[in-house]
């Protein structure tokens, strides 16, 4: 079994970060920081152990906020990168996950110094990320936050380049949404045309993310922004485009995938063939499917397949997942088979009785096949 994710908040963290920060400040108090922020740990999950060590620290830092920052920003590692190890921490400074109770800080404290208490976040997420801590301020006022986000896109650090677009994502998993964003995303659009052609794929990947959140209120200006930035992208951008656009492909959306240049497929498509029609819990969803072009032109296609997992009351919700993305030629099939794994997972509740399996393409369902699933 991995180790629990949770773990990596745990004492050997708690005593680095003790060290760094007493030879940042001598009077830091060591021994009762180990202690406090251990008290109770093994209990906790991961944002409660993050929010446990950070009460810990904040009773002993100055009272004054900017006396507290000093401190924080004396004990950092000077190591600016993502690629952080166990051992940098103990060695170096504070650096990777031991950063988020320090940022929560700075959110808790810092509203009535807005702008220099960005700045700390800035310098922290050099170290990690601060992107949870950040969102009370864009909560406070937007519009100001965004304005120095535009800043911080044009750092020469692309950790603070990411920072500027995963700390404004209205729908951040894990973190405050951002209410006013979900309701108008239009302040954020100029921030990420800023960073769409950013040459770290790090910061790229955020701006697809973003888009992608946005994708959830705002479908048709998503469609509208993918068909725009795909005019002459180089190829970076196009597959920017296409993962923030991952959400509206598996729903059909298709003015998105008008912009992608999917069409409503000419094809037709054989029956679901099962391998079995009876599927056990732990064991495998076994079909395939044959797919022909009737179209007088080799078209795009993109092959999803549905999963309607039973519900409680009897109804039945879907899930799209990944298939194929191909070209066919005129005339041209393709048979394409799958083994999907039937497992429990903490996102779902598998419920005993009929199920189906639906095949899509290019948004638009061809082919069912109904299965029992044994729990």
């Amino acid at each position: 079994m991995p180790e629990p994710f949770k773990n990596l908040f745990n004492p050997a963290l708690i005593s680095a970060m003790s060290d760094h920060l007493q030879k940042a400040a001598p009077t830091f108090d060591r021994a009762t920081f180990i202690r406090t922020a251990c008290d109770g740990l093994d209990e906790l999950e991961m944002k409660e152990r993050a929010t446990h060590i950070q009460a810990a620290l904040n009773k002993l830092l100055p009272a004054d906020f900017r006396a507290a920052c000093k401190v924080m920003l004396a004990s950092l590692s000077p190591k600016t990168d993502e690629d952080w190890k166990a051992e940098d921490i103990e060695t170096l400074g504070i650096c990777g996950w031991a950063i988020m109770p320090m940022a929560e800080i700075v959110a808790a404290r810092g509203l009535d110094d807005f702008d220099y208490a960005m700045g700390v976040l800035a310098e922290m997420t050099k170290r990690f990320t601060s992107e949870f801590a950040v969102r009370p301020f864009l909560i406070a006022d937007p519009e100001r936050g965004v304005e120095i986000a535009r800043k911080w896109a044009e750092d020469d650090n692309y950790n603070v380049r990411r920072f500027a677009s995963e700390g404004t994502r209205p729908r951040l998993p894990w973190g405050l949404r951002l209410q006013s964003f979900v309701q108008d995303p239009q302040p954020l659009l100029p921030l990420l045309t800023q960073l769409r052609d950013d040459p770290s794929e790090y910061v790229r990947r955020s701006v697809a993310n973003s888009l992608n959140d946005i994708a959830k209120d705002h479908p048709d200006l998503i469609a509208e922004i993918a068909a725009d930035w795909l005019k002459e992208a180089p190829k970076n951008r196009v597959r920017l485009v296409k993962h923030a656009c991952r959400t509206l492909i598996k729903a059909g959306h298709a003015p998105t995938l008008a912009a992608l240049g999917y069409g409503l497929a000419e094809v037709d498509v054989s029956p679901i063939t099962l391998a079995a029609p009876v599927v056990n819990m732990g064991g495998h969803l076994e079909f395939s499917a044959t797919v022909t072009s009737k179209a007088k032109t080799t078209q795009p296609l993109i092959i999803d397949y549905v999963i309607h997992h039973r519900k409680a009351n009897g109804g039945t919700t879907p899930k799209t997942f990944k298939w194929k993305v191909m070209e066919l030629g005129t005339g041209k099939s393709a048979t394409l088979s799958k083994r999907h794994a039937i497992k429990p997972i903490t996102t779902r509740v598998y419920y005993a009785g009929q199920h189906a399996v639906e095949v899509q393409i290019n948004g638009q369902s061809y082919a069912e096949a109904k299965f029992e699933l044994i729990v």
